[in-house]
């Protein structure tokens, strides 16, 4: 039986495999999501200005909704737009 070293493989056996991904807020220990911390709420924004969905950004359910609860007060206040072509 050859050993896991013998085998040659065509492609990267890694590709398929997701990587994990983890709440930076826990990670990090945040509590409070500030709305004026526009650089901040930047990162769960796309280039439309669309808020990213928690499988992508990996919050949790209860850091998640504090986000968007923090961009929608900032859109209001007009720290960030509602709608971009290329934010970023």
């Amino acid at each position: 039986m050859p050993s896991k070293e013998d085998i040659k493989f065509l492609s990267n056996p890694d590709i398929g495999k997701k990587k994990k991904r983890y709440c930076r807020f826990k990670k990090y220990g945040i509590k409070y999501v500030d709305y004026k911390d526009t650089e901040f709420l930047l990162q769960f924004l796309n280039e439309q200005g669309k808020i990213l969905p928690r499988r992508i950004t990996g919050n949790s359910l209860k850091y998640q909704r504090r986000v968007a609860r923090a961009v929608k007060r900032a859109r209001q206040l007009a720290l960030l737009p509602y709608v971009t072509d290329l934010l970023k």
